[in-house]
This record gives C-alpha cells, sequence and structure tokens, in this order.
C-alpha cells in the first residue's frame, strides 16, 4: 500500500497550476452516452475516478482511448450497448450513477448496481428516481440494484427536495433526449452544473437557466460530435489557499475562477490571509497574524462541503475558537480524530466541530478517511512539527492530480512510498 510521508515546519513558494475539475469532468464523459458520435475532452485530469468512469463506459462497449501525456480522452458511443456494468466498478465510485440518466434516455431502460464511493455519510439516490418516475420512466429498487424502463422519457416539471448536485446531473442529462420540455426546480446552482449545461449544448443540447435554481430542458432528438474542455478545479484552488495559510507562506494559484472560489475567499479574508486577484491567477499571502472564524457548510454559493476538512486543519493552528457546521453530510468529521492525533484540539458535537487552535501540530501516523480528509492531513502535516505518515492515500488520488509533485515544485518536503 502506498504512503505520503510530509516533512512538515517548511514554507512554501512560487506558483502552481490548478488542474481541470473531477466534480465537472465526471458527468460530461457519462453525458458524452447521449451522442452516438466521438466526443474528444481535452485537458483532462488523469485521476483514478476519471478512469473509474472511463472502465464504467468501456463496460458498455464504448471505445475510450485515454491519452495521459496530452491530457486527452477520446470517447466514442457509436456501438454502445444496452448492458449492465460492473457492480465492482459501480461501488469504487458514487459518480457511475450518473450514467443511469443517460442510458435510460438513449436505450428507454437501463439496470446498475448501487452506487459507493466516500463513507462521508448517507446519499440517498431517492431524488434521483423520483426525478426519473416524474419523467415516466417505471423505477424499481431491489437485490443491490436499480432498474429503470421507459418507452420514452417525457418532459415534466420536477422540484427537487433538497438541491443535489448528483440528482440535477442525472436529470439535466434524461431530460436532453425527453420528448418535450422538461423544468427542474430547486436545481443544483454549482458551476460543474453549469460546464454540464455548456458541454452538452455544445453537442446540440437545448439547456437553458444552468447556475439558476430553475432549468429548462427542451428535449431534442439527437446530440452531435464535439470536443470540450472542463472548467478548472475550484476546490483543488482552495486547497493550495488553504496550504499557502496553514503555513503562513506566499503562493500564486494559476487557472482560479474568482466566483467559483468567492465562499472561500470570504472566510479566508476574514481569517486576516491577504487576497489579491490578478486575472485567472489569485496570489495568497497567509504570512499574518489569523483569526479564528465559524463556517457553516452550504449548498453553492455557500460556503462548499468539499473544504470544510482542510478549513479545519487550518483552524486547528489559529489561536481562539472557530466553530464548523456541517449541513450536507452527517458523517463528514472523520479527519478530526485524525487531526487530533497531530495535536489538535476539536470537540464535536453532532453536525457542529469546535475548534480551540493549538500553538502546534506535530507530526504522527495518520490515515486518510475520505478524499478531503486525506487533503486536509497532507496541509497539516506541512505545518506540523516533524514527521506525518498518510496512509490510505488511495482516496487522495481519486481527486488531486500529482498532489505531491505540486507541493514539491513550491517548497513542500512530501514524497510518496
Amino acid at each position: 500500500m502506498e504512503k505520503i510521508i510530509v516533512y512538515g515546519g517548511r514554507k512554501l513558494s512560487g506558483e502552481v497550476n490548478i488542474s481541470s475539475a473531477k466534480n465537472a469532468i465526471l458527468p460530461i464523459i457519462a453525458g458524452s452516452i447521449l451522442c452516438s458520435e466521438k466526443c474528444i475532452i481535452k485537458n483532462a485530469p488523469m485521476l483514478e475516478d476519471v478512469f473509474v468512469i472511463c472502465e464504467v463506459l468501456k463496460s458498455l462497449n464504448s471505445s475510450i482511448e485515454v491519452d495521459e501525456l496530452e491530457n486527452t480522452i477520446n470517447i466514442d458511443n457509436c456501438n454502445l450497448k444496452l448492458s449492465q456494468p460492473s457492480s465492482e466498478l459501480v461501488r469504487k465510485m458514487r459518480a457511475s450513477f450518473l450514467v443511469m440518466g443517460p442510458m435510460v434516455a438513449r436505450f428507454g431502460e437501463f439496470k446498475i448496481a448501487l452506487p459507493g464511493g466516500c463513507n462521508i455519510g448517507t446519499r440517498p439516490i431517492d431524488l434521483h428516481l423520483k426525478g426519473l418516475s416524474a419523467l415516466g420512466a417505471q423505477v424499481s429498487v431491489g437485490h443491490g440494484y436499480v432498474e429503470a424502463k421507459a418507452n420514452k422519457l417525457k418532459g415534466s416539471n420536477i422540484y427537487l427536495d433538497f438541491p443535489s448536485v448528483g440528482a440535477t446531473e442525472n436529470l439535466i442529462m434524461a431530460a436532453t433526449l425527453a420528448e418535450g420540455e422538461t423544468i427542474i426546480e430547486n436545481a443544483a446552482e454549482e458551476p460543474e452544473i453549469v460546464d454540464l449545461a455548456n458541454f452538452l449544448n455544445s453537442m446540440g443540447a437545448n439547456i437553458i437557466g444552468a447556475g439558476t435554481d430553475k432549468l429548462r430542458i427542451i428535449g431534442v432528438k439527437e446530440l452531435k460530435s464535439t470536443e470540450y474542455k472542463p472548467i478548472y478545479d475550484r476546490i483543488e484552488a482552495g486547497t493550495f489557499m488553504v496550504a499557502a495559510a496553514i503555513t503562513r507562506s506566499k503562493l500564486k494559484i494559476n487557472n482560479v475562477n474568482e466566483e467559483h472560489v468567492k465562499p472561500i475567499i470570504a472566510k479566508l479574508t476574514e481569517m486576516n490571509v491577504e487576497i489579491d486577484l490578478l486575472g485567472d491567477s489569485i496570489v495568497v499571502d497567509g504570512n499574518k497574524i489569523l483569526n479564528p472564524v465559524d463556517i457553516k457548510t452550504m449548498p453553492y454559493p455557500g460556503f462548499p462541503t468539499d473544504m470544510q476538512a482542510q478549513m479545519m486543519a487550518l483552524l486547528s493552528t489559529v489561536k481562539g475558537t472557530s466553530i464548523i457546521t456541517e449541513t450536507i453530510f452527517e458523517n463528514r468529521f472523520m479527519h478530526a480524530s485524525e487531526l487530533k492525533r497531530m495535536g489538535a484540539n476539536i470537540k464535536l458535537d453532532g453536525r457542529s466541530a469546535v475548534i480551540d487552535g493549538v500553538e502546534k501540530l506535530t507530526g504522527a501516523e495518520v490515515k486518510a478517511t475520505d478524499l478531503r480528509a486525506g487533503a486536509s492531513l497532507i496541509l497539516a502535516g506541512l505545518a506540523a512539527e516533524g514527521c506525518t505518515l498518510i496512509g490510505d492515500i488511495y482516496h487522495i488520488d481519486r481527486g488531486y492530480m500529482n498532489i505531491e509533485n505540486k507541493f514539491k515544485k513550491i517548497g513542500g518536503n512530501i514524497i510518496r512510498i
């Protein structure tokens, strides 16, 4: 099993280039199912999750070529078949379930295993299934599988009980080839939703209102070939912004959309981190006396749950008391016990974490309990005194491309063994 070793106590400096967004490319690859022609995805991040969803499509007889040198994925779904993807593959990653909507839209039926992914709490698929039912599909769940059938999906009005990103993405894709018009209200507004809509529209879909809570999708008969470049990863950008703050360093971070990281900028600014915006780059100077803050995770444009763990690591090093309230997932504080191994003073109370900053963190042997928890442990290790050994790093590789090399280039003493 691979591990990451971090030797802490060093300042970081220089600049880092952010990769394309994992949470954007996964639905885009799934969305290519709707097109029976070739799609080319440029500047794709070579991540474990990307390889998994490509394998899911290959199991459906998709022809996929991944060029890791050029960061390009060529997808040809002209010979796609109605088959059942391996349950082992689907259980590896929750985003595998995103093939459900496009497969039902294209073939009129589909059966897939219940999804897996990071163990950060219950993420029910009921909103996906309610939406497919509203579009005319007959949905059944049993023996660990979900099956949906429809002679032809038909446009409908759908109101989501919660602005679920995955459900919004699945239903956008399903509605793209449905007959008539579909309205999705209380839709997720994340930038990755906008990116999926832009990708589908580039193939000839008619999706209006992406980025707002009300989407209008006018069904089309078919989609055409496209070449597309996903947006950059706002969570990776946020992780490196926090890296500058936790090591009290100054970094330039490239490929950042200011709009996408506004809630992170707001909290870091409140903490007295100095931030300068330079077009599509951002300079973060954390070499200040930092203030404690309170954070509440919310759907976009609120503070992202995917940055909660990284901020907890940072706040553990800031004098005073901070409170983080997690409203999205009920089991997303597993990193707290690992940070406590490093000397952090964190008390959990239901969905809130009370963090009393300590003078210093110390290196320890810890485990990445999920993707963002792993990132938080790397950040804590960079700030800690001594050596931190991080296990279960396969979680980290799901969402960060060459993370140890990116940190090495800016002065981090980090190695993979």
